[in-house]
């Protein structure tokens, strides 16, 4: 542990592994010191393989992610344990709209991929502790329990185990997801938007292949998901993403396993086949968290910590990646221009270019989720000739297929 960094990264999830990894290629030419603080023990290197798992957490990059991850230089490894969806089925329960997309029609060659969270983590890791990754360290497990503001640096306080240390460094990222209390203490509020929903997460197998395809089905009591993901001991997997009203979470969670699956069949359908095994069941409650305070001299709040929306269309974990991509973009500016790395100017431009896709893929995700849970008779049949309109019209669908893919604003160069 080093008395000075010039950047402290709270947090070493997949948000401040990213972020790591992306400054990573500039760190030798541009000195750049950076620590990541978790409070989880670094994983071995043997720890650092794939270890498959029937019920693994998964998410979905956009196609755009994956660019970034190429730029990053882990793309090669990730991809030899994750999922293509190469289609897309959107359909409204009930009622005549639908919608498909179709990765050659937009000429790439999948529209998206699912990875499972363990396997994403463990290759983001183990880039970081490479040959060429010196220029990070990781402390860990550890606390940081204190962040003092300074006129140059900022003082972050740690706990390991009985012992505290003190460090400094020019910027602090805050990316330790959802429930901080240290964000708290330092008096960073946030705006609650309630669904009134809870989201069930579940693995679960067809009796037949999932070919690639991805289905978001709108009912009348939320949006559901099934994505593909790769099959693990013979058997094929989908990710389950089944939106529950409040009121229904309880009985839908106590179901037995065959009840669960007819339920879910109930409101989904037979399109993806029969569903013959589910998995260990998940449920968290869905609400758009938005920080009101994104950056402050010293500062930046990335990911979870900063923004968290509806799973619906699977956009969260694809705003954070364009966040730390466009931050680690500008301080590599900064750091060529010997600006100090916390200075709220360079700090603001990157929020304020932020804003704007906060803005947008928030704004999408929460309009399309009420607009679609909506009963009027009149927005019921809009809403399904727009489904039916983007399905025959190809310039409307492959402009929709675009901002889907983040393929509609420019990658940055991290260099």
């Amino acid at each position: 542990m080093k008395q000075h960094y010039d950047i402290v990264v709270i947090g070493g999830g997949m948000v401040g592994a990213s972020l790591a990894c992306a400054l990573l290629p500039a760190s030798e030419d541009l000195d750049l010191n950076i620590a990541v603080v978790e409070t989880h023990p670094m994983p071995t290197q043997d720890s650092l393989q794939y270890q498959p798992s029937y019920d693994s957490r998964a998410t979905a990059l956009a196609y755009g992610s994956r660019s970034i991850y190429e730029i990053m230089g882990v793309w090669d490894t990730l991809q030899e344990h994750l999922a293509p969806i190469k289609q897309i089925h959107v359909s409204d329960r009930g009622h005549f709209g639908v919608t498909h997309l179709h990765a050659e029609q937009e000429k790439v060659p999948a529209l998206g991929y699912v990875v499972e969270n363990q396997w994403l983590g463990r290759v983001l890791l183990d880039r970081l502790q490479q040959d060429d990754a010196k220029r990070v360290d990781f402390i860990c497990p550890a606390e940081v329990i204190d962040v003092e503001y300074g006129a140059e640096q900022m003082g972050v306080s740690l706990r390991q185990g009985d012992e505290e240390h003190q460090i400094s460094c020019e910027l602090v990222v805050m990316a330790d997801g959802g429930r901080s209390e240290l964000r708290e203490r330092m008096g960073i509020s946030y705006s609650h938007t309630t669904y009134e929903q809870h989201a069930v997460i579940a693995n679960i197998s067809p009796d037949r292949p999932h070919q690639d395809i991805a289905y978001e089905r709108f009912t009348d009591t939320g949006p559901m998901a099934l994505l593909p993901l790769e099959d693990e001991g013979g058997m094929h997997r989908c990710g389950l993403v089944w939106t529950v009203p409040d009121e229904q979470i309880g009985e839908v969670m106590a179901l037995d396993d065959q009840a669960f699956i007819e339920r879910l069949h109930e409101r989904f359908g037979y399109r993806a086949g029969n569903f013959t095994k589910v998995g260990e069941r998940h449920s968290y409650p869905l609400k758009l968290v938005l920080a009101e305070e994104q950056v402050r001299q010293g500062l930046v709040v990335l990911g979870n910590a900063a923004h968290a929306l509806h799973p619906i269309a699977g956009q969260g974990y694809n705003l954070a990646l364009r966040g730390v991509v466009a931050l680690a973009d500008k301080l590599i500016k900064a750091r060529k221009k010997k600006i100090n790395l916390g200075d709220l100017e360079v700090l603001q431009a990157f929020y304020d270019q932020q804003r704007t896709d906060q803005q947008r893929t928030i704004g999408f995700s929460d309009q399309t989720m009420k607009l679609f849970s909506n009963r009027n008779p009149l927005l019921s049949v809009g809403r399904n000739l727009g489904l039916q309109m983007l399905d025959v019209c190809p310039p409307a669908r492959t402009l929709f297929a675009r901002s889907a893919m983040g393929l509609d604003m420019p990658a940055p160069e991290l260099k």
